[in-house]
């Protein structure tokens, strides 16, 4: 059974996919340990999640989870149990020259958190306009009908993951064996 996002139709789609995007969509679905990755991009409200794949370079939006006072720890424990990451990828943000900002600490901190709490390599990926990026996506699909709804608030969020993750993956970073201290 081929996995795909409930809450973005215009990705992933199953009755929009040809056999080669059915494929990929498969061998992700499976969880296949060593080349599965996911990735995240944390902020106050939400944090956006994805999964990708290092054989193919792509990844694709899950649903974003809440975080509150805390992250949702039990759904972020879900997602590492039903993909069986070879590890995760936090985004970094950085402002335009690469300095921190307030949300950089907490990002570390959550990156740490995730690598103790669940004994899983977490790399840190420099996430500068991911989330314009995300927006021109959403806006674009919106558009031009690949996303036949109106924007939700956690489609955002997922779709940066997948940016952040899409952008580590083909930075060959799935190739570097140790991990970024947090």
């Amino acid at each position: 059974m081929l996995a795909t996002p409930r809450n973005l139709r215009f990705r992933g789609d199953p009755g929009r996919m040809g056999p080669l995007h059915a494929a990929r969509v498969a061998i992700m679905s499976a969880g296949s340990k060593g080349t599965t990755y996911l990735g995240f991009d944390y902020g106050a409200k939400r944090i956006g999640l994805a999964v990708g794949d290092a054989l193919t370079g792509s990844a694709r939006p899950l649903p974003a989870v809440a975080n509150g006072r805390q992250p949702d720890w039990d759904k972020l424990a879900k997602a590492l149990e039903e993909w069986h990451p070879a590890g995760c990828v936090v985004g970094l943000p950085v402002d335009l020259d690469g300095q921190d900002q307030a949300v950089t600490v907490q990002a570390r901190a959550f990156a740490e958190t995730l690598r103790r709490r669940y004994d899983v390599a977490v790399y840190l990926c420099d996430e500068r306009l991911s989330s314009r990026a995300a927006d021109e996506e959403l806006r674009s699909a919106r558009a031009d009908g690949r996303l036949n709804r109106r924007v939700r608030k956690g489609d955002r969020d997922g779709v940066a993951a997948r940016l952040i993750l899409e952008q580590w993956l083909a930075d060959g970073g799935h190739r570097n064996t140790t991990t970024t201290n947090a």
